[in-house]
């Protein structure tokens, strides 16, 4: 018994004990589902408003697939676009566009080559300060200007909560 105690003793003393602060562990903040179906909504919306048929998808911070709506005439390449848009934004930090600019560089060109990335605008990513928490992206609107613009207004319906 005095074997046992003295071991746990030992083990508290190094910080392994249930109380003692964890080192290797870090906090993170996570969207919701419902802050990602308002992202979705909200970007269709707008499109809606502006006369384009699209898809919308957000995904998290590891690309993940949170919210995805699609316009009923919109075109079945929208949805892969939409969320391969997201994916780059909320994977590189940046919108699908800078991450377009920068793969224009021929050192940076292989870029595109990764697996669900796409260079074209219409991904936005979703932060809170510098921490990305995923992204929200269009396709189908004609051009990518438009779909950022509608990524930006979904983004937008949640802003306040993002703070």
């Amino acid at each position: 018994m005095l074997v046992r105690f003295g071991i746990v003793a030992a083990l508290a003393s190094l910080g392994f004990a249930s109380g003692a602060s964890a080192q290797g562990v870090m906090p993170s903040r996570l969207l919701t589902a419902d802050a990602a179906n308002a992202m979705v909504i909200g970007a269709l919306a707008q499109c809606q408003k502006d006369g384009y048929k699209v898809s919308a998808a957000v995904v998290d911070r590891g690309g993940n697939l949170l919210a995805f709506v699609r316009d009923p005439t919109a075109g079945p390449h929208t949805a892969e676009s939409s969320r391969r848009k997201a994916f780059t934004s909320a994977t590189f930090g940046m919108t699908s566009a800078a991450f377009a600019t920068l793969t224009a560089n021929p050192g940076a060109a292989g870029l595109k080559d990764l697996t669900g990335v796409f260079a074209l605008a219409g991904g936005v990513p979703i932060k809170i300060g510098n921490d990305v928490l995923g992204g929200v992206g269009v396709g189908g609107a004609p051009g990518g200007d438009k779909d950022e613009a509608c990524a930006s207004a979904g983004l937008a319906k949640v802003a306040d909560q993002l703070k």
